[in-house]
């Protein structure tokens, strides 16, 4: 079986990004996602505050949450995508929790010292 595992990485292996910055739960990102109008490609930033990081290699993703509007809006997004241009640091923040759920109750969510 462990052929079938050798083939599964090296094919795996090409799609796995490394221009990503070092992020963690807690930290408010930028993710420019590129979307396409007709023929025109343009960036869409959406900044958030990061509330978990799931997988590995190219099954990665992160969840992504923020309020518009008053309402919170939550994105989990594949790291690998190629709909992924470029992803920002916007401020880190310490958290004691992998997972920080409690901040879905935190109104001004950028607001986190």
């Amino acid at each position: 079986m462990t052929g079938m595992d050798d083939l599964l990485r090296i094919a795996t292996s090409q799609f796995v990004r490394e221009d990503l910055p070092e992020f963690r739960p807690g930290d408010i990102i930028r993710l420019y996602e590129r979307i396409s109008e007709g023929a025109r490609e343009r960036l869409q930033p959406f900044e958030g505050v990061v509330l978990k990081i799931a997988g590995s290699g190219v099954n990665r993703t992160v969840t992504v949450r923020r309020v518009a509007a008053g309402v919170g809006v939550e994105r989990t997004i594949p790291l690998c995508s190629p709909k992924i241009a470029r992803i920002e640091v916007v401020k880190r923040n310490t958290v004691r929790q992998s997972r920080p759920y409690w901040l879905r109750r935190v109104t001004r969510i950028h607001k986190i010292q």
